[in-house]
């Protein structure tokens, strides 16, 4: 089943709280919120203050993505903030085994990302404890990046060695998603369609959610 995560990166943040409750009533199945520190990658965003201010206001599921030098420093922040998931990156500085151990305490999921400069064996051997694979299809940091094509392999390779390894695991597509490029990631085994300017950037926010969905279902 085909997943759809809007990034609220691209929304507008004067407005958070409305443009949210927006993708609620699109029916999304959650939503994506990018923190970044500056320093992993070159751009600073939001902390787990504003996931706190917005947990209360919102009951969908809370993708928050880490793209920051030390997750581990930060798992029981985000997790007391209302996260429901946890994606921190495999090139991160925090040990990976520790990282996934602690965001599992909480009773949270976790989930590892992976930079397209990094190869999809990085990840493999967690995968018995992942509950979600994030390949990023541009690199971290900015929105409205161009889909680079030449990570559906990396895709499929993740899917071929979760399903050999009958894991039935989420695997998460971030960076250049429209209704052109999640007919691609979805046939090569992506279900979660992570989707910013494609989204918030529509004429109309709320009838861009079933369309990018259907795009990629026609694939499947």
């Amino acid at each position: 089943m085909i997943k759809i995560s809007p990034s609220i990166l691209s929304c507008d943040f004067a407005n958070l709280e409305s443009e949210c409750a927006k993708m609620k009533t699109a029916g999304v199945d959650m939503l994506h919120i990018d923190v970044m520190d500056g320093h992993f990658v070159p751009n600073l965003t939001l902390g787990a203050p504003i996931v706190k201010c917005l947990r209360p206001k919102n009951d969908l599921f809370f993708d928050v993505h880490l793209m920051i030098s030390d997750p581990l420093r930060y798992i029981d922040d985000f997790a007391a903030a209302g996260s429901d998931l946890i994606t921190f990156h495999v090139e991160s500085d925090s040990d990976v085994q520790a990282t996934i151990d602690k965001i599992k305490s909480h009773g949270i999921k976790a989930a590892l990302s992976v930079k397209p400069g990094t190869p999809a064996e990085a990840v493999l051997p967690y995968l018995d404890q992942l509950d979600m694979v994030l390949v990023m299809t541009v690199e971290p940091g900015f929105g409205g990046q161009k889909f680079m094509a030449d990570m559906l392999p990396k895709i499929s390779a993740i899917r071929e060695r979760a399903n050999a390894l009958g894991r039935d695991i989420d695997i998460q597509v971030d960076g250049g998603i429209d209704s052109a490029t999640a007919p691609l990631v979805a046939a090569a085994g992506a279900n979660v369609l992570v989707a910013g300017s494609a989204i918030f950037g529509a004429p109309d926010p709320i009838a861009a959610v079933p369309q990018l969905r259907q795009a990629a279902q026609a694939a499947l």
